[in-house]
């Protein structure tokens, strides 16, 4: 006897024609990634996707999975929604010990939490969706969860709000680079989903960053303490990021933030009469010593102008006695240092110049990237950021364009003051 058809009305509806192409997307591409606002709805859509999926799945026993950060979340935001557009369903079994729906045809859709990545182990998936990926463990795709989906050949889509630049920033770039991904990204300003007046309201009760990163998907504003944010989001806003050729009548200036047991990093620019600074590239490096930049130097196949260090470059290494000032000059680099001033007169000074450059966006992004990330921590018992910026990955390359800042400044002219000598009397003078 053939099994019998039953048809059930769905409880769902998409909410805006943008959750349907999400959908479409979710089935024409095995892997995605999308950037919303908050309250958006996100988590009903990807919910009920994977309900649809696991009802439609011709596979024998479909398993799919819906990842929340912790298993707490995944309990009190996702259980109740999957249980309400699942109750409809004939013979649906609902088990909230497990957070597991299984279907009349032997699918399920079952939630997790990212907090307990074990519990994902030894599992197959036809698809996941990750919710709020960036709060989650930056491995748990790539080390848990990947391998789960390869011999049923299942999907991943991830999906969030930015939370600074982390597995979900970069799974954001690889969505925007990989031809068969799909990538979007939905701002509150353009989807009409919530109110203007709403808006307007969270925008006076939340400081520029917090409304920036929770409504319009800002993964700059969303690095708290960020120094750079505004002059590098004005910069995208002008177009002064995309494409900045090499000009071989211009000469090619360097700026290094040289490292000891960390990582180097160098900009390179070209600068015009009329006062434009042109990035062209930049290079980062771990683990090397001077001989092996003398090398990245010459297979940039640039022609130099200056090359600029900071102060310490002329302090002597113990070992040799030189300096590496000395041991640079012995490889053809003749070093300029730059000005010796105070870290906050230095990102006074960067601040000043971000307006007058011009950045090749893919040459560099990772330099872009570190200024991007440049930050002060924030002291939560005085309630206020700390003066001194947080000293971490993105601290070479922000050092760097400091330097590049401060020796970019013109000189400060000086005083010009009439001295009056006075001779001191000869003894015979006292004397008589």
């Amino acid at each position: 006897m053939a099994d019998r058809v039953v048809k059930v009305q769905s409880l769902y509806r998409p909410r805006t024609p943008l959750h349907a192409t999400i959908h479409r997307a979710i089935e024409d591409h095995r892997f995605g990634a999308v950037v919303c606002h908050r309250r958006f709805g996100k988590t009903v859509l990807a919910l009920n996707h994977l309900q649809f999926s696991a009802l439609e799945c011709q596979k024998e026993r479909p398993r799919y999975a819906f990842i929340a950060p912790t298993y707490t979340q995944a309990k009190s935001i996702a259980w109740d929604y999957l249980v309400h557009y699942s109750s409809n369903i004939p013979q649906v079994q609902a088990r909230v010990s497990e957070l597991t729906i299984t279907y009349p045809n032997g699918g399920q859709v079952r939630l997790f939490g990212a907090d307990n990545p074990d519990s994902l182990r030894g599992l197959y998936f036809d698809g996941v969706v990750f919710d709020e990926y960036g709060l989650q463990p930056p491995r748990i795709f790539t080390e848990v969860v990947r391998p789960a989906l390869s011999d049923r050949q299942g999907w991943a889509w991830f999906l969030g709000t930015p939370a600074g630049k982390n597995q979900f920033y970069d799974v954001i770039q690889q969505a925007q680079r990989e031809p068969d991904w799909f990538y979007a990204c939905h701002r509150a300003s353009e989807t009409n989903i919530i109110q203007d007046s709403e808006l307007a309201a969270a925008r006076k009760d939340m400081t520029a960053d917090e409304y920036a990163q929770e409504y319009e998907c800002s993964f700059e504003a969303s690095v708290k303490g960020a120094i750079f944010a505004g002059e590098l989001a004005a910069a995208r806003a002008a177009g002064r990021m995309g494409v900045v050729p090499y000009d071989p009548i211009l000469p090619v200036d360097t700026d290094w933030d040289l490292g000891v047991g960390d990582a180097t990093a160098i900009w390179f620019t070209q600068s015009t009469r009329g006062g434009e600074v042109r990035v062209i590239d930049y290079h980062e490096s771990s683990g090397e010593g001077l001989p092996y930049y003398r090398n990245v130097l010459q297979a940039k196949g640039y022609t130099y102008g200056m090359h600029w260090a900071p102060h310490d470059i002329e302090v002597r290494e113990l070992g040799s006695g030189r300096t590496r000032l000395e041991t640079a000059a012995s490889l053809g680099i003749k070093f300029q240092i730059a000005p010796n001033v105070p870290i906050e007169d230095g990102i006074h000074a960067a601040r000043m110049l971000l307006p007058r450059c011009w950045f090749d966006a893919t040459r560099c992004e990772k330099g872009l990237e570190a200024l991007q990330h440049y930050r002060r921590d924030y002291n939560t018992r005085l309630n206020e950021f700390k003066a001194v910026p947080v000293h971490d990955w993105a601290s070479h390359g922000a050092d760097a364009f400091r330097y590049l800042a401060v020796r970019q400044q013109p000189p400060k002219e000086k005083r010009h003051e009439v001295e009056y000598y006075q001779p001191f009397p000869t003894e015979t003078a006292w004397m008589t």
